[in-house]
């Protein structure tokens, strides 16, 4: 049986909750192979996040020191499946397309799954201007970091836990996003960039585009320069044909590691 854990950031998100643990499809990862287990992150709510969360279910882990970054560090830490999947509490996020991604992520052998909000889905999910941001930061993202990422903010990832024991990742705030992303790129790890249907959020929108945008902005380029710490990590064999280890697809890069646009788009 093969172990996920899905870890959920919550601030203030009582009200959400129920409906974001109903759309996680237990009985069809359990018949998929995956014994899973949930971690909520109450970071310092005052509505009662953490004891709705426990009520559903859910394991708490309390992270009173606010901040997006600094809620999936403890989330991260307290987790104990092979697996990590994640999103945020707010409805926003496709949970019940879980058990696609994780075939994909089996089958392709991909070691950092990311999503990509930005095509389809529902186009009053996102303000333009915040639809805009990203469209900046992604590219900025792209050029720095040298990777094909068009979403560069997606909060929905899957990856492989022993991808975050070895990365070197920084940011306590909202650039844990952009960050954690193009840390795995850039050590080698293998990625791929999924499109998924993002959905209009419930309750109040917590983001502060000036300053979020100002902060990940700043971010990208001390990251840039930043002298990273080398991975450790076992040398793994091509997956695909045209496809080497250390090599990511995303985007059109589909194509050119041996795999065609349609087979991920259909996730």
């Amino acid at each position: 049986m093969n172990t996920l854990s899905i870890v959920i950031p919550a601030l203030n998100e009582a009200e959400n909750l129920p409906a974001v643990m109903a759309s996680i499809p237990f009985a069809e990862l359990k018949d998929g192979g995956w014994d899973t287990e949930v971690l909520v992150v109450d970071n310092g709510s005052t509505d009662g996040t953490g004891d709705i969360a426990r009520t559903l279910g859910a394991r708490v882990v309390s992270q009173p020191v606010r901040g997006y970054g600094n809620a999936y560090r403890a989330g991260f830490s307290a987790a104990t499946g092979d697996v990590i999947a994640t999103g945020d509490a707010d409805r926003t996020y496709p949970f019940d397309a879980l058990p696609r991604l994780l075939r994909t992520l089996v089958d392709h052998d991909v070691e950092f799954m990311t999503t990509n909000r930005l095509v389809g889905g529902n186009s009053e999910a996102m303000k333009p201007s915040h639809s805009l941001g990203n469209h900046v930061l992604s590219a900025i993202s792209r050029v720095l970091f040298r990777n094909e990422l068009r979403d560069s903010q997606s909060g929905m990832w899957v990856f492989r836990r022993y991808v975050w024991q070895r990365l070197d990742v920084r940011s306590g705030g909202m650039s844990f996003s952009q960050e954690i992303k193009n840390a795995a790129t850039r050590a080698g790890y293998r990625y791929v960039e999924i499109p998924i249907e993002y959905r209009k959020r419930g309750g109040q929108v917590k983001l502060n585009a000036f300053r979020d945008g100002t902060e990940n902005l700043r971010q990208l380029f001390e990251h840039n320069f930043r002298r990273t710490r080398p991975v450790l990590r076992p040398v793994v064999a091509t997956v695909g044909p045209g496809y080497a280890a250390g090599q990511g697809y995303a985007g059109q890069g589909y194509a050119d590691q041996g795999y065609s646009a349609q087979e991920f788009d259909s996730v």
